[in-house]
């Protein structure tokens, strides 16, 4: 059987970025809450912190229109399953059919009951219901779809394969959407705050590509600046060895409000003093040993953010 992709990686939500060597796990890129698009709701604040154990965001929501309003609130999964899901290893941090990033949420201190959404696509098609009647479960990369898609009728399996669900080596080939939501109100004039968290999606490689020979990619990506190469450099002749870990980040689609971010804040945390991190930001400053913020007023992000971890594994 076709090793299916479970990945709980110890390195650690949109499809991988720069091509890796084949000891590589690849990332899916996840974000922040989608709401429904309005002029009357403003995101006063949003402060975001990331590190490979935890994304943690708090959001301050006020409803400036007059009245009350209520809208419905998003946080949609990165989508799994697909032929080139399954042509890499991707960090998977759960094993749950519905909620594999762990993601949980509250409003004004108290958990919100979600609703979830799902929808199986073979391309422009949805699948959803067919899966269903046959007893097929959605989650395409997990054990039980495979044996369900085995266990089929010889009419039904046929039928399957004839609908685009099933490969040519008799495996699920379909794509998996998930998108958690729930219908909140915001009270006129007064101050909602949203919380919530989910253990991110990490890809990495065992041994980093930067050091006495960099790859360009990763370079770009991830704003490797001189400094950092040359302490890589210097680790390399030392024989101290580096494993790479990149987290996506969506940030572009977190605008659907009526003005920009009045103040954002970022954190990321590399967690280990010894090990190293590169992101592209402006304005970044270290606050603590493995910590590094930037602030922003009145912001609209126009890029989605890319972080590369680069932990400290072994060496002299």
């Amino acid at each position: 059987m076709r090793r299916l992709v479970l990945l709980t990686l110890a390195l650690a939500a949109g499809l991988p970025g720069p091509s890796r060597a084949n000891d590589s796990s690849a990332q899916l890129a996840a974000g922040g809450l989608v709401l429904t698009r309005s002029d009357a709701i403003e995101m006063r604040t949003e402060d975001l912190e990331i590190s490979r154990s935890a994304v943690q965001v708090r959001y301050t929501f006020v409803n400036t229109s007059g009245k009350d309003v209520v809208s419905r609130v998003a946080f949609p999964l990165p989508a799994v399953g697909g032929r080139a899901f399954f042509e890499m290893d991707i960090a998977i941090p759960l094993d749950s059919p519905d909620n594999f990033l762990g993601f949980e949420t509250r409003v004004d201190g108290k958990p919100v009951k979600m609703e979830v959404a799902q929808k199986a696509m073979v391309g422009q098609a949805e699948r959803t219901a067919w899966l269903r009647a046959h007893g097929v479960p959605l989650a395409p990369h997990l054990g039980p779809a495979q044996e369900a898609l085995e266990n089929l009728a010889p009419a039904a399996l046929a039928e399957a394969k004839r609908l685009g669900l099933v490969d040519a080596d008799g495996y699920p080939n379909w794509t998996l959407e998930t998108t958690y939501h729930w219908l909140q109100r915001f009270p006129a004039g007064v101050p909602v705050l949203v919380e919530h968290r989910y253990k991110p999606s990490v890809g990495g490689t065992v041994s980093t590509l930067l050091g006495s020979d960099p790859d360009a990619d990763t370079v770009r990506t991830y704003c490797v600046d001189s400094a950092l190469l040359a302490a890589l450099r210097r680790a390399e002749a030392k024989q101290v060895i580096y494993s790479e870990g990149w987290l996506d980040y969506i940030l572009v689609t977190a605008g659907n409000w009526k003005k920009p971010i009045g103040k954002f804040r970022l954190v990321i945390d590399k967690e280990r003093p010894e090990d190293l991190v590169s992101f592209c930001g402006e304005g970044v400053r270290k606050i603590a040993p493995t910590r590094f913020e930037m602030t922003r007023t009145n912001w609209r992000p126009e890029r989605d953010l890319s972080i590369l971890f680069l932990e400290r594994r072994s060496g002299k």
